[in-house]
């Protein structure tokens, strides 16, 4: 059986999917810091509209943050499966394949880490200025 599709479907599938998923956060972030410059709290008429506006798009870095390192471990086990399919159908072990095999799987696992890491960072500092924002705007208003 040629399984050489599921190497492809590691490199570019799986990490393909990833580096997207990378590019998507950190443009969201840019964009939500840069409309964040520009928020006047004081022009708000109502907090929960305020709210709103504030946490837009937030939900799609939170989500590539909870799912980023199960994409990477979805490569890791094609990239383990196809190090054991080469394994079965090799007369003879090379330790060569098999450390390459491995290789690409522990290679997605650490670019399903690192985008999640990136994403919760950015999605961490974000709240942290919403929050931040929601309170300028509850003590201006305060009564």
């Amino acid at each position: 059986m040629n399984v050489e599709w599921l190497s492809l479907a590691i490199d570019w599938g799986v990490l393909g999917l990833l580096a997207l998923l990378s590019v998507v956060v950190v443009a969201i972030g840019i964009e939500r810091a840069m409309y964040f410059r520009g928020v006047d709290v004081n022009g708000a008429a109502d907090a929960k509209a305020l709210e709103l506006a504030l946490t837009r798009r937030l939900f799609v870095i939170a989500s590539v943050a909870s799912n980023a390192p199960y994409v990477g471990l979805l490569g890791t086990v094609l990239g383990i499966m196809l190090t054991f399919d080469r394994m079965g159908h090799g007369a003879v072990v090379d330790t060569g394949q098999i450390m390459s095999g491995l290789a690409l799987a522990l290679k997605a696992t650490a670019a399903g880490l690192v985008v999640a890491l990136v994403a919760v960072s950015l999605y961490n500092a974000l709240l942290r200025k919403t929050n931040v924002l929601l309170l300028e705007w509850e003590i201006a208003h305060a009564r």
